[in-house]
């Protein structure tokens, strides 16, 4: 005689192997899938560097809108001050360290690249140059 309980076990041992033996934040799938992105774009990639994203912050000229010449022109001097857009909105930091919720959400995260990439480059970002950017942010 079988019993529900026993009957469910196979089903619920399916369900819990499904599950990732360690759920991923949402930044770090956002992270993942960029890198996975960088491999498809450059077979050489060897990971994402807080360095350079640090250099991608604060280079200039770049090539958008003469306006926006740099992360920093909207963003604030460094990722942990606050920021203010070229209509006067205040923008609060960029750096995890200030502001928790920052890059938890990856269709904000793909918005504000989108928008911001074409405003200061005048193309959008590659996948490394995004995580290289995250990377430094993330360690801010």
């Amino acid at each position: 005689m079988t019993t529900t309980r026993s009957r469910s076990l196979p089903l619920f041992l399916l369900l819990l192997a499904s599950v990732p033996a360690s759920a991923e934040s949402p930044r770090e799938r956002i992270v993942a899938d960029l890198a996975s992105q960088a491999r498809a774009a450059d077979p050489g990639f060897a990971g994402f560097s807080a360095a350079r994203g640090a250099a991608f912050y604060k280079a200039r000229p770049r090539g958008g809108k003469p306006d926006t010449p740099g992360c920093d022109t909207c963003h604030g001097a460094t990722p942990q001050t606050s920021g203010q857009t070229r209509a006067g909105k205040p923008i609060e930091p960029m750096a995890v360290s200030k502001v928790a919720d920052r890059y938890a959400d990856p269709e904000k995260v793909n918005k504000w690249f989108g928008r911001n990439c074409e405003s200061v480059l005048g193309r959008e970002c590659t996948p490394r140059e995004k995580g290289d950017f995250l990377s430094y942010m993330l360690s801010q």
